[in-house]
């Protein structure tokens, strides 16, 4: 479903993203971590088609993103850390927008169970600027799921929800996976990416230093060092990671 090869992002003669390859397929949640500066944002946003690879292949749900730009991006959803909404558009507007520029048919009704599922039913009415940060995020996710994306990007999604509000999240993520989705997280909350996540990739300096499943990567470190969560095999790898540079 999400395919990359070779991917590399040069900005000037700065390697900010260097030959990555990898895929995610139907079902499955990839974590994508690693320090600051790592590429991760460069990466999702490649992988988005908001700024242009370099040298490098991206195919979305079959379709190259360089080729077929368009088909590829009807397919996929990209939510970034700051949500970014229209100051005069209420929230039903904001997804009635959206539903034209998709075509999406019977938005009305799918509008209606995504503002439900997010607890946003009785906030249809309000403009961006009555709303949390956290409500703003929910808005910005509920249009991006409108059209059923088969990939799905989130760039920190978590930023600004309350408990109820990551929980609710986490269930939302889970369930577009269970119906066959392909997803990328980027966070720096590795213990919710250890929750939600069935593989995850680690980045360092533009490269990446572990790819696997949860569970391999997870007994690999935890038979080299005891027992392991996420943290404690980014910490390792990330380290091993700058001992061989």
């Amino acid at each position: 479903m999400i395919e990359v090869e070779s991917l590399t992002k040069l900005y000037d003669k700065f390697p900010a993203v260097s030959d990555l390859s990898f895929a995610v397929r139907p079902g499955e949640v990839m974590g994508l971590v690693g320090p600051n500066g790592a590429g991760k944002t460069t990466t999702l946003r490649c992988l988005s088609g908001i700024i242009p690879a370099t040298r490098g292949t991206v195919r979305i749900a079959g379709e190259d993103l360089t080729a077929n730009p368009v088909a590829a991006k009807r397919q996929l959803a990209f939510f970034s850390d700051e949500p970014r909404l229209f100051d005069y558009l209420t929230v039903q507007q904001h997804l009635t927008f959206t539903a034209r520029i998709y075509q999406v048919s019977d938005d009305q009704e799918i509008g209606r169970r995504l503002l439900e599922e997010l607890e946003m039913a009785d906030k249809k009415n309000l403009l961006p600027g009555e709303l949390s940060r956290g409500m703003k995020q929910k808005l910005a996710i509920a249009c991006g799921l409108l059209h059923s994306p088969k990939v799905i990007f989130f760039d920190e999604p978590l930023t600004g929800l309350d408990p109820l509000g990551i929980r609710r999240m986490k269930d939302s993520i889970l369930k577009r996976a269970r119906e066959g989705a392909a997803i990328i997280i980027s966070s720096h909350l590795l213990h919710l990416l250890e929750e939600v996540c069935s593989h995850v990739l680690i980045l360092k300096n533009g490269r990446k230093v572990v790819d696997g499943t949860m569970g391999e990567i997870l007994q690999k470190f935890s038979q080299q060092s005891g027992g392991s969560n996420l943290e404690d095999v980014f910490f390792r790898a990330t380290a091993e990671a700058g001992e061989t540079r």
